[in-house]
């Protein structure tokens, strides 16, 4: 079962998206800032950090760059309602996914499922 570290401030977003893809197969730890995250991914070990961009304390691009540091082999995925930041996330994180608000559930299970479908093709 692929794992998932969500970090989004919205609490009620950050329920919604994990309840769509735990029951989608996904295990999914969640937080509500990037500076939570941290401990997280020092300790277990993530398929996928899926992060909005815009928190406080740390934006998400900061936790992305931080975490590439800690766990080189985790995917990045941003949400994010705000075009400008869609453009410096991709500059930034060039590997990384970008999917803007707003968006349906089933885009996002359906971008989730294509990078881990992408990640088996290609024994990655």
């Amino acid at each position: 079962m692929n794992r998932i570290l969500l970090a989004e401030d919205d609490q009620v977003m950050r329920e919604y998206l994990t309840r769509a893809l735990e029951r989608n197969g996904y295990a999914v730890a969640a937080v509500d800032r990037g500076t939570a995250a941290l401990p997280l991914i020092e300790a277990e070990q993530f398929d996928l950090l899926l992060t909005d961009i815009v928190m406080p304390e740390m934006d998400g691009i900061e936790l992305a760059q931080r975490a590439a540091e800690i766990a080189p082999n985790m995917r990045v995925m941003f949400i994010t309602g705000f075009a400008a930041v869609t453009l410096k996330a991709g500059r930034t994180m060039p590997n990384a996914r970008v999917l803007s608000k707003p968006f349906h559930l089933r885009d996002l299970v359906m971008e989730v499922d294509r990078l881990f479908e992408v990640e088996a093709a290609t024994g990655i």
